[in-house]
Parts: C-alpha cells; sequence; structure tokens
C-alpha cells in the first residue's frame, strides 16, 4: 500500500485542528484541497478513517493511520534537523498527554529546557485515561497509569505520586469533631477534581464508606482545586508535591494513596522524542516516590 506524505499530512492536520478548514490554514491550502487528499488516503486504504463532525472524530481504522502519519512527521523533521545540521530549522512540534497534577508540579520544569527546540502540544487527562489518547494516535507519548503497553510502544515506570487526605483545621473541626471516622466520611463535603476523577471515591471505598453518599464539590483545575480545599469547601486527596506548607491537616496518617505513574512512548529512533524521554525519567527520579506503589 502506497500512502502519500501529503494526504497523512492532511489528516495529521484535520485532526489536530479538529476541521478541514482549520487544516486548510495550517497547511496553506484550500478546504477543497484537503477534503481532496482526504478522500484519496480514504481510497488508497479502502477505509473510512474520519467522521466528518465538528471536530472531526478518527474511526478506529483512522487511528492507525493517524499514527503512521505523526510517526512520519516526527521522523521527518528529526531527519531534516540532521541533514541541515547547524542550519536553524525551527522547532519539532510533539503531542504528549499528561495527568493534571504531574502538569501541574513536576512536568513543566522537566520540558522548560527543551521548549527552545520543542513545540509542546499537552493534552490534559486523568492518568487512568491518558492511554487511550495514545493508543488513538493522536500523542506520541504518555504519562499514564497504565503499566500495560499501548500496542507499538514502549512503558517505563515513573514513580508513585502520593496522596493523603488534607483538609483546614477549621473544616476538620466543623465536620469530624469526633475523629476522621467513616460516618464522620459519609456526612462531610469532599472536593473532587472531576468527573472522571476517582481518587478521593477509591479512598471512601477503602474505608466502607457509600462513595454516594457525602456532598461533592467539583473544581476541575489542579491550581483552583488546592484553593477550593484551603478554603474550607472541604476535604481532598492532595499529592505531597500540591500541600501549601503548614497550611493544612493530614486527617489519615495511614490513608495515603499512591498513584503509580509510567511514561509510555512509541517505539521509534528519534532523537526529539528520545530527548524529551530522558529529560521527563530525570525529573521523575528527582521528585516522584521510587519506593511506594510497588
Amino acid at each position: 500500500m502506497d500512502l502519500d506524505l501529503g494526504q497523512l499530512r492532511a489528516l495529521e492536520a484535520t485532526v489536530t485542528a479538529g476541521t478541514l478548514d482549520g487544516a486548510a490554514r495550517a497547511l496553506h491550502v484550500t478546504p477543497s484541497a484537503i477534503s481532496q487528499r482526504l478522500r484519496a488516503l480514504e481510497t488508497a486504504t479502502g477505509r473510512v478513517l474520519l467522521v466528518r463532525s465538528k471536530p472531526v472524530r478518527v474511526t478506529d481504522s483512522g487511528e492507525a493511520v493517524l499514527r503512521l502519519a505523526r510517526q512520519v512527521a516526527l521522523l521527518t523533521a528529526d531527519v531534516t534537523r540532521e541533514l541541515v545540521g547547524g542550519v536553524e530549522q525551527g522547532p519539532v512540534a510533539l503531542p504528549i498527554a499528561v495527568n493534571a497534577d504531574s502538569l501541574a508540579t513536576w512536568v513543566l520544569p522537566a520540558l522548560a529546557p527543551l521548549a527552545g527546540e520543542v513545540t509542546f502540544d499537552l493534552h490534559r487527562e486523568d492518568q487512568e485515561r491518558t492511554a487511550a489518547l495514545l493508543r488513538e494516535g493522536r500523542v506520541t507519548a504518555a504519562i499514564t497509569g497504565d503499566a500495560d503497553p499501548v500496542p507499538g510502544c514502549s512503558v517505563t515506570r515513573l514513580g508513585s505520586m502520593r496522596y493523603r487526605p488534607v483538609a483546614t483545621a477549621a473544616c476538620t473541626r466543623r465536620w469530624f469533631p469526633g475523629g476522621f471516622t467513616a460516618a464522620a466520611l459519609a456526612r462531610a463535603p469532599v472536593v473532587v477534581f472531576d468527573r472522571t476523577d476517582d481518587l478521593q471515591y477509591r479512598y471512601l471505598r477503602s474505608r466502607g464508606v457509600d462513595e454516594r453518599t457525602p456532598p461533592v464539590h467539583h473544581v476541575p483545575a489542579s491550581a483552583d482545586y488546592v484553593t477550593a480545599i484551603r478554603l474550607g469547601f472541604g476535604w481532598g486527596m492532595l499529592p505531597a508535591q500540591q500541600e501549601p506548607p503548614g497550611e493544612l491537616v493530614g486527617l489519615d496518617p495511614a490513608g495515603a494513596v499512591d498513584v503509580v505513574l509510567h511514561w509510555q512512548q512509541w517505539k521509534l529512533r528519534s532523537p526529539t522524542l528520545d530527548r524529551v524521554a530522558a529529560a521527563v525519567l530525570a525529573a521523575a527520579r528527582r521528585e516522584l516516590d521510587q519506593a511506594a506503589g510497588g
């Protein structure tokens, strides 16, 4: 099967932009030209690759071709930089999936030294869902809770983020006057990141509390999540990297939950991707618990 590079670029640009018009602007062609290239690519593969919704959706067959398109784009950029030697060619684009708490704490400092040679397209998603973006071909690498490698990818354990239940002293006095008991947990408000966040519910289940019982505040941004706990909205699970020093009370010294993180990336001989991986792994060794969580 011969696949045209221009057609692969059209597919990648359309998925990235979400629309044919956006892809046309990115590639400096007309929407009609993008549509023709996509039709030709679907004819060549004999498969429907995109659902023309807004934004477009990639089909199962499209996921495989999208992975190829992004791999070709990355390898082409690497080869171009190698061939031109010291001539400035501009940064290489890398889409990476990252869980919110890592993004808010240690990942950006790890990537900052590479920001002059790589443009990062960071997709924020729960660590239990980042591997799905890798599987769909939307990202080249992911920080994920999934230890099972996505097909065509390698996996390396990064370490653990240790979360513990915390609240303000005032919140603790109000809701847990008799101690941090299961009965009090069933009444006390809890702060949850978003509707895919299972961490607080996981803790409640470990204490024998029906997760449907407590009142819930949803605060879907890492910095604002910490702020909500600091303002006394309720209790929540925070990693040590996000705890404001001296402001919050640890409610259950034995109740820490370890979230083990892994780095998954395409199995490509890409100098750019290798440099990013090395930076992430080095930061993880400094910032994450290398013993907890198994």
